[in-house]
């Protein structure tokens, strides 16, 4: 349990008020970030222990980032991916995924859920209309001849400390991901502009909202005239805009697992 559970008897008097606003929203739409798959294990960006607060071997990790230094550097990224993105099969979905999952195939979250998360947990836990902003470690693609590749391809050649090249031509594979200096997908966007537009209710879990244009999303629901719930271990700028603020992902999302046996 992280060290930010609320008071029991608050948090129950909050999470009845939410629950009494999910009850009346037709249209929910929902945003991930990094703090979702803490729960799982997996290293959180932006937090308090991120991976963005120290250097990987000198160099800052928004560098290893960057498209130019990738196709510059292949070695040096895949070397820093080995350890954060190639062993996503030793994680599991964690019960906010599981209840995410479980919110859709009640029909309670038919405007989608966008996460920036890369790992496809949401996918893993039975999610269905996921939209990945900054793109997933499931798929590479050949940067010569675009040829299509696995994660289950692709995962045992970079732990080998191989970079990973195209069978058919030889050229450097890219994961199919978005890297600093990439433009995001014009349709995820798109997407997201309508779903978050038109929601009654937005929910915002595990995300800092310090990243644009996806940090805008829950913006457009509350400027829309709709209602903003966040769920964050650490304040997030748009907190004044939202109907009610949760601390602990792991407390709400154990209650609205349990809720949504209720309905």
């Amino acid at each position: 349990m992280s060290g930010y559970r609320e008071d029991e008897g608050l948090f129950r008097a909050k999470f009845d008020s939410f629950t009494a606003l999910l009850s009346s929203c037709r249209k929910v739409a929902v945003f991930t970030g990094a703090g979702v798959s803490t729960l799982s294990g997996i290293p959180d960006f932006r937090g308090a222990h991120g991976v963005y607060n120290s250097p990987w071997n000198g160099l800052s990790v928004e560098e290893i980032l960057s498209i130019d230094y990738f196709y510059s550097h292949p070695e040096i990224f895949y070397a820093w991916a080995e350890e954060v993105w190639y062993h996503l099969e030793d994680y599991k979905p964690n019960i906010c995924h599981d209840a995410l999952a479980k919110m859709e195939g009640k029909g309670l979250l038919i405007s989608g859920l966008f996460t920036q998360n890369i790992d496809f947990m949401h996918q893993r836990a039975g999610s269905r209309l996921v939209y990945e902003l900054h793109g997933s470690a499931k798929s590479a693609y050949c940067t010569n001849c675009n040829a299509y590749y696995t994660y289950d391809q692709i995962a045992p050649v970079v732990r080998r400390g191989e970079v990973p090249r195209c069978t058919t031509c030889g050229s450097l594979i890219k994961p199919d991901i978005v890297f600093y200096g990439e433009a995001l997908s014009s349709s995820v966007l798109k997407q997201a502009e309508i779903s978050f537009s038109q929601a009654d209710l937005a929910i915002v879990l595990g995300s800092s909202l310090t990243v644009y244009p996806a940090a805008a999303f829950p913006e457009l629901t509350h400027y829309n005239g709709g209602k903003t719930v966040i769920v964050n271990a650490q304040p997030t700028s748009q907190d004044r805009n939202a109907s009610l603020v949760f601390k602990d992902i792991e407390q709400f999302s154990r209650a609205l697992d349990e809720y949504l046996d209720t309905v």
